[in-house]
């Protein structure tokens, strides 16, 4: 399958790009900032080095330069996207904590579902990550599932991390991806850019994301908790943390046939009230809370204050 798009974003590149747009240009030209791999552009000289760390600690390209303890004061600063994350790190690693600080990922603010859900009106499901990290289980999951009203789009591809990267690895995932077109309350969609999967958010009343993967955040369960979707996720990595209070948790399994068998309750039980007035109000409080605590308007004020903090104590 060709690859359709030259250029496209994950969610470091996106943040990226965010934290740009939202921190003045003369601060971020005082400071260098690396995202997740160490030393993948080498260290300024006279700038403040910040390493942003969103990876797991537990990625086999970051585990030697951080277990080698001498490499760690070559960053002034290390920015992690969550408190898990930072646990991690400090806990494995034995980061020196005065260096560490915690700014979680922020979203643009996204326009909300502008219609209550009603009785017997159809369900729409959005699934847009990579499919190694529980494709397979929300596959598994909607076998099992008997509510006709029902269906599940797939947005999953490893488009997302470049054509090298894609070109060397989708093939894996193929019979994944073959998998989801032959069920018939399955539309595998494959790869689209996240300002399509922004605007079409609206579409769907529900997000399921069976997470198999030690998330360090998670950016689609953000931006469809601000959509006003009922999400559905496991509690696995740093997903309770960033969903706070909001989703649907299904405890984390590695018997993933059980684990897709307790999706496919979880969804069927979720479809069965939508229609709730309790789940209408909470819905509204979690666009509410998704929308204040996690805009990028927000996170650009804690990395302004930070950076300019960084730049004082190296003057």
């Amino acid at each position: 399958m060709p690859l359709k798009n030259n250029t496209p974003k994950g969610g470091t590149e996106l943040q990226f790009e965010f934290l740009q747009k939202h921190v003045d240009s003369k601060i971020l030209n005082q400071v260098q900032i690396c995202t997740s791999v160490p030393e993948k552009i080498p260290l300024h000289p006279t700038k403040v080095n910040i390493l942003w760390q969103k990876n797991s600690y537990d990625q086999p390209n970051l585990a030697p330069w951080f277990q080698d303890k001498s490499n760690h004061n070559k960053y002034d600063w290390y920015v992690f996207n969550s408190h898990w994350t930072y646990e991690k790190f400090r806990t494995y690693f034995h980061l020196p904590t005065e260096k560490c600080v915690v700014i979680k990922n922020g979203i643009e603010k996204i326009e909300p579902i502008s219609t209550v859900y009603k009785k017997d009106e159809p369900i729409k499901i959005i699934h847009q990550n990579t499919p190694w990290r529980g494709l397979n289980v929300l596959l598994g999951a909607m076998q099992l599932i008997k509510n006709p009203l029902i269906t599940l789009d797939v947005y999953s591809s490893t488009e997302v991390y470049g054509k090298s990267f894609y070109e060397q690895n989708d093939k894996y995932y193929q019979t994944l991806y073959e998998q989801a077109e032959s069920l018939p309350n399955v539309n595998y969609i494959g790869y689209k850019p996240n300002e399509y999967i922004r605007e079409h958010l609206k579409d769907y009343r529900m997000y399921v994301y069976p997470s198999i993967f030690e998330e360090t955040s998670c950016i689609s369960l953000l931006e469809c908790m601000a959509a006003g979707l009922y999400c559905i996720t496991t509690n696995f990595g740093a997903l309770y943390e960033t969903g706070a209070e909001f989703p649907m948790y299904i405890p984390y399994s590695n018997d993933f046939k059980s684990l897709a068998n307790k999706f496919a309750q979880g969804i069927e039980a979720a479809a069965s009230s939508l229609d709730n007035e309790a789940i209408n109000e909470h819905l509204k409080f979690q666009i509410h809370y998704t929308n204040k605590y996690y805009n990028w308007n927000k996170q650009g004020v804690s990395w302004t204050r930070f950076l300019q903090g960084a730049i004082n104590a190296k003057q």
